[in-house]
């Protein structure tokens, strides 16, 4: 289904096991869930509006992060995991479609090995999740916000809004959501650093088609992240973008989603 009207994003709030999880929406269709990176959930951005005319996006803070809740018992990735499937199963969404950023790209994963039929096709943009063997990620706690934006980036010039959304001062609400977000994305991946090490041997439980996008470039989660996500994944593909860092969908978003619809839309 294509949307040609006006498209207004919607924010609802879904409650699984006594938590309250902000969601935003934009657009009508197919489901498209989109699983956001440590930095929390940015919406508003025109590659997202883009994805709208053909699916419903549906964005989810994830539990701890932005307004949404924490339940007691969550503590790591798997369990983030399993409280979306928790959350899919109370909303009657199953064999949907999912993109998932950085962090977002290895809760998919997770997701998806703890119950392969959850998701139709995996689109995972420099995923967390596996160690690399050669190439190092960068520890983001271990430095600055500011330093780990520069690194998200190959060349901010290219990026259509960024100085909409990352070349301003952020408000006192803005800086204490971002605090929020770096401290449950420290609780989530801090050790082991950004992977789990039982993941190389639990993902060829995914049949799914996937698609493996990463930035040349990639600061913050090395191309050979892709390349081992590619080498265990039954049924993927690994697709690179030349001269563009961590964050395509912010960099090089027309690129972006021409590669990611086309993905999804094949036979």
């Amino acid at each position: 289904m294509t949307s040609t009207g006006p498209i207004e994003w919607r924010e609802d709030r879904v409650f699984v096991a006594e938590a309250g999880v902000q969601l935003l929406r934009i657009g009508s269709g197919r489901p498209l869930l989109l699983l956001h990176g440590s930095g929390g959930n940015r919406a508003y951005l025109s590659y997202q509006e883009e994805l709208a005319k053909h699916y419903e996006v549906l964005a989810p803070s994830h539990p701890g992060f932005g307004t949404s809740d924490l339940p007691p018992w969550l503590e790591t990735v798997p369990d983030t995991a399993c409280f979306y499937l928790w959350m899919l199963e109370e909303m009657g969404l199953e064999g949907i479609d999912v993109i998932g950023f950085s962090l977002g790209g290895w809760i998919a994963a997770e997701m998806s090995v703890m119950c392969p039929k959850v998701f139709n096709r995996l689109v995972l943009v420099g995923s967390a999740g596996l160690k690399p063997a050669q190439a190092e990620m960068t520890d983001i706690f271990l430095i600055s916000g500011p330093e780990v934006l520069e690194k998200m980036f190959y060349d901010p010039k290219q990026a259509p809004e960024y100085d909409k959304f990352f070349g301003t001062e952020p408000t006192p609400e803005h800086r204490e959501l971002a605090e929020r977000n770096r401290e449950m994305a420290a609780r989530l991946t801090w050790k082991p650093y950004m992977h789990d090490p039982r993941l190389t041997g639990l993902l060829p439980r995914i049949k799914s088609r996937v698609l493996l996008l990463w930035g040349r470039q990639d600061a913050l989660i090395p191309l050979e992240c892709g390349e081992l996500y590619q080498a265990a994944l039954p049924n993927a593909r690994l697709k690179v973008i030349e001269e563009c860092g961590h964050s395509p969908q912010y960099e090089k978003p027309r690129e972006f989603n021409s590669i990611v619809l086309d993905f999804l839309r094949e036979e």
